[in-house]
């Protein structure tokens, strides 16, 4: 009987690999235009004075009315600013890397969103704006250089580690599906915490689609030991959810608790320390991940768009032993 089943198990593993190989397949196939990101931050530092009126023409949205040119001459000068502009040109000489990096994500993305049309992608140095270290709109997207340093670099020093954890290099593509999530997915239709889990569950799975070859942990923000904690852990994260009727719960506290970014997720146990933050999101990525393996013939499109309790009701979900 055991050996039944060993073989049943390879059988479906080998049938999944031959499935997946057959979408990347396709996927190469989808014709995309050639990436290329353009610099604006390495043209706005190394203009000078007398260049910044053809810099401001070729990006306008950068410069806001009513500011003098002696604001961006300023900015130009700040040896603070200059001095990061060094330090972000020492970490990405070129954007080679970049560059096919959102080459494949992009053939992805319209393989799936056949509406898709590439924006154009321009870098920057947003002064450590940490929440706008991605932004994703319809014909642009901007990534800020400055927060992908590394996460020790010297500039994060007053950053909390859980948030600094996030600004290495590997980060930006995770990012940049976040940043393309945002409209794509159906926002919780209530307040319970299975809603919220559900909710970024389809956001990291969207991320196993449009950037496969990004490790699981790069896909959360995760390290190697928080990602193995989370699956060591599933089945009693999974009992504690279940034994104290979190599920349904509307309890404002419980996102703060168990989905947004913190140093570790509040069970209020002694194992709390040793956690990582935003366990329901892992939690609901299993979830949804379930759903999407028992429910092939369910396009992307409806999965973004159903409510948490449909796909949680038929996910077949079980926390792995």
């Amino acid at each position: 009987m055991k050996k039944y089943l060993l073989v049943m198990a390879s059988l479906l593993l080998l049938a999944s690999c031959k499935k997946e190989s057959e979408v990347e397949e396709k996927v190469a196939a989808v014709p995309v235009g050639k990436v290329k990101v353009e610099r604006f931050d390495k043209q706005f530092y190394e203009a000078g004075p007398e260049g910044l009126s053809a810099v401001k023409a070729q990006y306008p949205y950068f410069f806001p009315p009513g500011n003098d040119d002696a604001v961006w001459i300023g900015k130009m000068k700040d040896p603070l600013l200059r001095e990061l502009h060094s330090e972000v040109e020492k970490k990405f000489p070129n954007t080679t890397t970049l560059e096919q990096d959102l080459q494949s994500m992009f053939q992805h993305t319209k393989f799936y969103f056949k509406n898709f049309r590439e924006p154009k992608v321009v870098t920057l140095i947003s002064e450590m704006d940490y929440n706008s270290r991605v932004i994703f709109t319809d014909s642009l997207l901007l990534i800020s250089l400055d927060l992908y340093l590394g996460k020790d670099h010297r500039y994060y020093v007053d950053f909390p580690k859980y948030q600094s954890q996030g600004f290495e290099q590997s980060q930006i593509m995770p990012d940049v599906v976040s940043a393309f999530s945002m409209g794509k997915i159906a926002p919780p239709t209530d307040k319970t915490l299975l809603s919220e889990m559900i909710y970024y569950g389809k956001e990291l799975y969207l991320k196993d689609l449009l950037i496969p070859d990004v490790s699981d942990e790069n896909k959360i923000g995760y390290s190697k030991e928080q990602l193995g904690w989370a699956q060591a852990n599933e089945a009693e994260i999974w009992r504690y959810f279940v034994d104290r009727k979190l599920l349904y719960d509307t309890d404002l506290k419980l996102p703060a608790r168990f989905i947004s970014p913190a140093p570790f997720s509040k069970f209020y146990l002694e194992l709390d320390n040793e956690s990582p933050g935003r366990i329901g999101q892992w939690l609901g990525w299993q979830i949804v991940r379930s759903y999407a393996e028992n429910n092939k013939d369910v396009p992307l499109q409806q999965i973004l768009a159903m409510d948490a309790k449909t796909i949680f009701d038929n996910s077949k979900y079980k926390p792995k032993k």
